[in-house]
């Protein structure tokens, strides 16, 4: 398959605007989230009680930076979107919360309106101090929610035919890749997460999309599935589901509570391998998620990773909007074996 034009990649969050919490206690009483250099440590915030999550889409532009991307229900598509930091609360019962400062500017680089991402679930009635504010970490916890992961115990489909579990895997390894046949893997990430809120995994019981056990992935994973049946109406064969809009409360779950540990599989260019017997993709790499990889290996992929600047599955992706209200497990899992 001769490569593509890059498609930047969209992550739909979850966020609150930032008119929605506003200090209760400390020295800016009353005032609404602002970026990093107004905020103050010690200063107690609480939701307000008809605060609702709404959604914001995040595109990468180019040299890191960020937009709106289209679809948002928060904001103006095309206005540039910045990481401004991140920040650690304190509940009263000494639980901590993270969250993600964005800043949505206008076309002159003038402040339009500031968002918090939180990590974990929020409630309207508990006070939350600001106990840190990282402007550096901002990046790199969002790299987190963006990067594609595998749970430990997944089996992963290797060059062989042999079936290994993500966390014995090795760099170095040949996996059976779709289009390109076996493949080295060039680096794996591990990170340990509580299962809450933008980390909780979404669980696929065995036999949902045909796959011998249950498959559990993170919320953004894309899953590859080949329609031999036009079931959903997309025009297309194939297609690329997010497991977040496939969760029917039945045969597909969200896990929330306790923790994850999570693994990202990179290869040289972006794949599709099998998982439980799914196809699925391997991590993209690309403004948002970057900053998830070690720095030396980061400052060589210009050079060494040349497939991360294409993406050879542009447009295979299936909209929301066209799996919601149907059981698109069922429809997806009819059409690929019919």
């Amino acid at each position: 398959m001769p490569p593509l034009d890059f498609d930047s990649p969209e992550h739909a969050l979850r966020v609150y605007r930032g008119d929605q919490f506003c200090v209760r206690n400390g020295a800016n009483l009353g005032d609404g989230l602002a970026i990093a250099e107004e905020i103050m440590l010690d200063d107690c915030y609480a939701l307000e009680p008809d605060a609702t999550l709404t959604r914001l889409t995040i595109q990468s532009v180019d040299n890191g930076r960020y937009s709106v991307g289209p679809g948002s229900e928060a904001g103006k598509p095309g206005h540039p979107l910045h990481l401004d930091c991140a920040l650690t609360l304190m509940s009263p019962d000494g639980t901590t919360t993270e969250a993600i400062v964005l800043v949505e500017a206008n076309k002159k680089g003038k402040l339009n309106e500031v968002y918090l991402l939180p990590l974990a679930p929020m409630e309207p009635t508990t006070l939350y101090a600001v106990v840190g504010i990282d402007i550096n970490l901002a990046r790199t916890k969002f790299a987190q929610v963006a990067c594609v992961s595998f749970t430990r115990g997944t089996h992963i489909t290797m060059a062989s035919g042999e079936q290994v579990p993500v966390q014995n895997l090795r760099p170095g390894d040949r996996v059976l890749t779709r289009d390109d046949g076996a493949q080295k893997i060039r680096w794996i990430g591990q990170n340990t997460v509580r299962a809450v809120g933008a980390f909780a995994p979404i669980k696929i019981m065995a036999q949902t999309l045909n796959n011998e056990r249950d498959l559990i992935v993170s919320p953004d994973h894309r899953l590859f599935v080949y329609q031999r049946t036009d079931a959903l109406g997309t025009g297309r064969p194939e297609v690329l589901v997010k497991a977040r809009h496939l969760v029917n409360g039945t045969t597909i779950q969200v896990q929330n509570g306790g923790f994850v540990d999570y693994f990202q599989l990179l290869f040289d260019r972006h794949q599709i391998i099998y998982a439980e017997g799914i196809a699925a993709e391997s991590m993209l790499i690309d403004s948002l998620t970057r900053p998830a990889l070690p720095k030396d290996l980061s400052e060589k992929l210009g050079q060494t990773i040349p497939g991360h600047t294409d993406r050879p599955h542009r447009g295979l992706d299936v909209a929301r909007a066209l799996l919601e209200g149907r059981n698109a497990a069922e429809i997806l899992r009819r059409s690929s074996s019919s």
